[in-house]
């Protein structure tokens, strides 16, 4: 302890140190307070002993408090994280529930659920794809079949006007027929060939269809074999003064479809297309020509 003198005598500087180690934060709190420096030293060599000796004291009573609030707050966060630390050990050792299962299956269940969608979903996009460029492709063969079908109808007509203006003379033969003829009636094969090749161009290429669905509903979508049952349409309403309309527009291929509608998230049938099947198996049959 070190000392300096007044006229009045001898007043130690004192200095007051605190070290506390909390083991469970792993931190070092360190707490040095000085009660004089070479400032207050030379302010407090002028004051008489008693006043000195009360600021010393009232000093180190102001930071007993700091110290006693600090700690105070220090031991309160450590408790809430004993508290914290308890309850999570509490909760992990306890064994779950009927309840706490059924939730787990479900949230399990669901995230399979919504996964398996998510792949079909992105399946119909790359399917739909696919088909409108099909699409694309059957519409150039349409047009250049079309455009063959012409030129071909057009050599037909010369050749039929060929032979109607006579045999010549010396002309020559082919399978026992003129060549006028034995001509014409290749370019009619070749034309009739034309004419199935865009039927078939003209049955691959898909049709827009109406689907509607009549009755009181807020909401109306349909569903079918059409795109294997994984996507809804949504049907637009049609208000009339007796009842509601709702229909939608599909682009389908020719063929015979199964499809139902999901009005107010309940499956029903609309007795305005033909059925098949029988109880929840029943669906509306759809014949796109």
């Amino acid at each position: 302890m070190n000392h300096f003198c007044t006229i009045q005598g001898c007043v130690p500087i004192m200095e007051f140190g605190f070290l506390r180690h909390c083991l469970e934060q792993n931190l070092t709190f360190s707490w040095n307070l000085k009660a004089s420096s070479s400032a207050t030293i030379s302010h407090l060599q002028r004051l008489p002993l008693s006043m000195v000796v009360a600021s010393t004291r009232n000093h180190y009573y102001k930071n007993s408090l700091l110290l006693k609030r600090f700690l105070v707050r220090v031991g309160s966060t450590e408790e809430e994280h004993s508290l914290s630390e308890d309850s999570l050990n509490d909760s992990v050792s306890r064994p779950l529930t009927s309840e706490e299962l059924k939730s787990l299956l479900i949230d399990n269940q669901r995230s399979k659920l919504v996964k398996k969608l998510s792949e079909a979903n992105q399946h119909n996009r790359f399917l739909k794809r696919q088909l409108k460029t099909q699409e694309e492709e059957i519409t150039n063969i349409k047009s250049e079949l079309a455009i063959m079908e012409l030129e071909v109808q057009a050599l037909v007509n010369l050749a039929e006007e060929i032979a109607n203006l006579g045999i010549p003379q010396g002309s020559r033969k082919i399978s026992g027929k003129y060549i006028q003829s034995h001509l014409l009636t290749r370019l009619d094969a070749v034309h009739n060939k034309l004419k199935e090749q865009i039927k078939d161009v003209e049955a691959a290429q898909s049709k827009e269809v109406n689907v509607f669905w009549i009755g009181m509903a807020e909401s109306v979508q349909v569903m079918g074999s059409f795109d294997g049952w994984s996507q809804p349409e949504d049907l637009s309403p049609e208000y009339t003064a007796s009842f509601t309309k709702f229909s939608t527009t599909l682009v389908l291929r020719p063929g015979r479809y199964e499809m139902k509608f999901l009005v107010d998230g309940e499956w029903q049938i609309s007795r305005e297309f033909p059925t098949s099947g029988e109880g929840m198996l029943e669906n509306n049959v759809l014949v796109v020509e």
